[in-house]
């Protein structure tokens, strides 16, 4: 904690005053164009990973970065996801996946989590990418893993677009999708590909997109 507090100290001394007119801004308001959503995994930091500066991303982070498929009961996912695309008009949504992920890995080994039940309720909503996970053949239990992050970020991808305020935003054309994996030791990341269906890296294909915004032709 002590470390937490003297990170504080320096930023309140070294940092906010090198950001003064721009935390005078943001005091009372935000625009941010991107939602991203990760996991909570302390390794995974959104806005080190892009070079964000506060105010420019909208971050929903849990266990395995998922979103539950909307339903009458929606939680605080899907309440953050509404607000960010309904009321801040964000124009991208980014859904990140990382290698190394517990969350994935406990999936993709069955591991039981009769000790970790809210855990293992909330990971049910990676069921359908293990389903097809488990469907394919893989080289090693590293390889089966790496391959449950990337179906699982293909997965969430597909849940969000059952919420109403994505799919109204979507026949807009006002709303991209990205899936992004990045790996924790090279610094990569890997994005799908809306025309290839497979993960490309960012840095070669930096126009890479899951699924671009609807042209106003096509939402026609």
């Amino acid at each position: 904690m002590q470390a937490l507090i003297e990170g504080f100290l320096k930023f309140q001394k070294e940092a906010f005053p090198q950001r003064t007119d721009l935390f005078k801004h943001l005091a009372t308001t935000q625009h941010p164009g991107t939602l991203f959503i990760t996991c909570s995994d302390s390794r995974v930091v959104p806005e080190l990973l892009t070079q964000q500066e506060p105010g420019e991303l909208f971050v929903i982070r849990n266990a395995g970065n998922i979103v539950p498929s909307y339903s009458p009961h929606p939680g605080g996912v899907s309440a953050t996801v509404e607000y960010a695309v309904a009321v801040l008009g964000v124009t991208d949504i980014v859904i990140c996946g990382h290698s190394d992920c517990g969350a994935m890995t406990a999936v993709a080994k069955c591991t039981c989590m009769d000790h970790l039940p809210a855990v293992g309720s909330w990971l049910q909503h990676a069921e359908s990418a293990k389903v097809i996970n488990e469907s394919r053949p893989h080289a090693s239990e590293a390889a089966k893993v790496s391959s449950m992050v990337r179906e699982n970020v293909i997965a969430q991808l597909a849940n969000i677009q059952t919420h109403p305020s994505v799919r109204l935003a979507r026949e807009k054309g006002l709303l991209n999708l990205h899936g992004w994996v990045y790996d924790i030791e090279t610094g990569s990341v890997d994005a799908l590909d809306a025309n290839s269906h497979r993960f490309v890296a960012l840095c070669e294909y930096p126009d890479t997109c899951a699924l671009p915004a609807r042209s106003a032709e096509a939402a026609a």
